[in-house]
């Protein structure tokens, strides 16, 4: 047995190197066989979706091919990040993968589809977002103190809408319910959007919700914000308070998404998927239009998205089992 395994070592060295020829020459070639697919776990219209549109019309320009974003909504992101997993990993199948789908999800459900680490390549954060929160008009809430007021007065009467259980204007409202002692309804969308739909219409009475997705309604007076979720105020809000500011200790919450690709994609792929997907961070086009909506423009290596991947799943698991939150 001991003089095969001179043979052996060397027919799996020979196998590795025909693999990374194989790889080699399907990133030579890319992306000129087919479309490009980006895999959004969210319904149209909310932030994901806004910004993953704002990159595929990017990098159809810079790639030269299609690049189609696929909106696959529910189970907390689970499908959509579950069909980027098991996609073919030849470069063609990209995901928008964020704080829900790789770092909160880990927290809330005991058996995922898939594995954050194992199945998925991160290759660039892109961005980060606070929530806001906001009020129906006509709730007789001005402040976070008197929705607090209002919600102990009236337990179990307000009504919380968010896109949908285990994401971040969810979670948020969890966190508030804990911290200021009060009680509501939680009702779960599919999206942060129909969620909007009905707080405009008065079906329900507050929500928390990225604040990109939501300042179009703000801005009309469609809705009343009394706070935002990040540590320093929104510059697009400048009059709104944070929500340390506004009595709750301790409460800090930005989303945050990136791209991410099936584990295996070949190297010189992602490497150059990150490169143009800095570039665009960088551009002014894009820092404005992040500015215009309260969006932060991250970017990086491959690495660093997965470092700040890491230590996000740490921090909202923490959250999730101090706050003992579960999915409805």
């Amino acid at each position: 047995m001991e003089l095969q395994m001179p043979k052996f070592q060397a027919f799996i060295a020979l196998l590795l190197a025909a693999a990374a020829l194989a790889n080699n020459a399907l990133a030579a070639d890319w992306p000129a066989a087919q479309p490009i697919k980006l895999i959004v776990p969210s319904a149209a219209g909310g932030t994901p979706d806004q910004t993953s549109r704002k990159l595929a019309y990017y990098l159809q320009d810079k790639l030269k091919q299609s690049v189609i974003v696929e909106n696959r909504p529910g189970a907390a992101g689970t499908i959509a990040m579950q069909a980027v997993a098991t996609a073919k990993p030849d470069g063609y199948t990209l995901g928008f993968g964020n704080i829900v789908t790789m770092a909160i999800n880990r927290g809330l459900i005991a058996k995922m589809p898939y594995d954050p680490d194992k199945d998925l390549a991160p290759v660039a954060v892109l961005s980060q977002v606070p929530n806001v929160l906001v009020v129906r008009q006509g709730l007789p809430a001005a402040s976070v103190r008197e929705l607090v007021i209002y919600a102990k007065s009236h337990p179990d009467r307000l009504s919380m809408g968010s896109g949908g259980n285990g994401t971040t204007s969810h979670l948020s409202g969890e966190i508030l319910k804990g911290k200021a002692g009060i009680s509501f309804n939680h009702i779960p969308y599919r999206g942060a959007p129909q969620a909007q739909t009905d707080l405009v219409g008065g079906q329900i009475d507050f929500m928390f919700d990225n604040l990109p997705s939501m300042v179009g309604a703000i801005k009309s007076g469609k809705v009343r914000p009394l706070a935002v979720t990040s540590k320093r105020r929104s510059a697009l809000l400048p009059d709104v308070p944070t929500m340390e500011e506004a009595g709750i200790a301790g409460f800090e919450v930005e989303a945050w998404g990136g791209i991410v690709a099936p584990a295996g994609t070949p190297q010189p792929v992602v490497l150059r998927l990150n490169r143009e997907i800095n570039n665009w961070l960088q551009a002014p086009a894009t820092k404005a239009e992040f500015a215009q909506v309260g969006q932060v423009a991250l970017g990086g290596t491959p690495e660093f998205f997965k470092t700040h991947i890491d230590s996000e799943a740490k921090k909202w698991g923490a959250v999730i089992r101090n706050a003992g939150v579960k999915l409805d």
